[in-house]
């Protein structure tokens, strides 16, 4: 065997092998730094959601943690500030939304996008959340909108 044929020869094992394993070695790369991505994204979402019960908590007259915290009265300056931290919360679940919602998900974002809606589930339950929720929603995307307010419907209809 001459080396011009040695060398014909390992460039057909290179194109055969290595060339389909480096593509391969690629895409689960990818893979792998999208993952990575989403958890990123996931991971601050969860943060920024940490900070916004440290506010409920610091507004704890707000009685905001309470099931029963729309019974109360309250003076303007509080209605105004639950105002506002309705205006946050609803900010933060739109951002989820367009972050991390997907009409087809696969399992790990399916995962990570029902933490997301079990908190949406959770405070859409309270009439005066779905009382704020209505004037809070103008010019936010028309998708999130729509996603949210399904929640309620659901929510208003179960027992």
């Amino acid at each position: 065997m001459t080396l011009l044929e040695l060398l014909e020869m390992l460039s057909y094992i290179v194109t055969i092998v290595a060339l389909p394993l480096a593509i391969l070695t690629f895409v689960l790369e990818q893979r792998k730094e999208r993952q990575n991505e989403e958890e990123e994204i996931y991971q601050r979402l969860s943060d920024e959601y940490r900070e916004f019960l440290k506010l409920v908590l610091d507004n704890s007259d707000l009685h905001l943690l309470r099931r029963d915290g729309a019974g109360h009265e309250f003076n303007d300056d509080q209605k105004e500030r639950r105002h506002a931290i309705f205006g946050i919360l609803v900010a933060l679940f739109e951002r989820a939304y367009l972050l991390v919602y997907e009409p087809k998900m696969d399992k790990q974002t399916r995962r990570m996008w029902q933490s997301w809606e079990d908190y949406m589930r959770e405070w859409v339950r309270r009439p005066d959340f779905r009382d704020s929720l209505t004037m809070h929603l103008e010019g936010e995307d028309e998708e999130f909108t729509h996603y949210i307010s399904e929640l309620v419907s659901e929510e208003e209809k179960a027992p």
